[in-house]
């Protein structure tokens, strides 16, 4: 998941540098007033987001089936634990109902 993100980010810094060089070479206008920076950064993200869609699809691919094992393996986790809880509930129930029987035989 961390080289996904590092790759993503790599891709949309390439393009920040690339819209960069456009707007301050005159090829693409520049922003209004203050908004150049902003303008530079929505461009890159604009454009760097199909990039990253078509270049990264095998390492999403690799990236959300690593999820999906940690997702898997936490609910097995959790219902281990759910039946070591239920099996403990049983036990203390079964002690409960016979100790009035023991005392009851006595």
């Amino acid at each position: 998941m961390l080289r996904y993100t590092l790759m993503r980010l790599g891709i949309f810094a390439g393009c920040l540098v690339v819209v960069w060089g456009l707007v301050y070479s005159g090829v693409v206008p520049r922003g209004l007033g203050d908004s150049n920076g902003m303008w530079i950064a929505l461009l890159a993200l604009v454009i760097s987001a199909p990039i990253s869609f078509v270049v990264l699809r095998g390492e999403r691919d690799r990236a959300s089936a690593s999820v999906v094992r940690r997702v898997d393996r936490m609910k097995a986790n959790l219902d281990a634990n759910r039946s070591q809880e239920d099996g403990a509930d049983e036990a203390l129930r079964s002690r409960a109902q016979s100790a009035p029987a023991q005392e009851q035989a006595s």
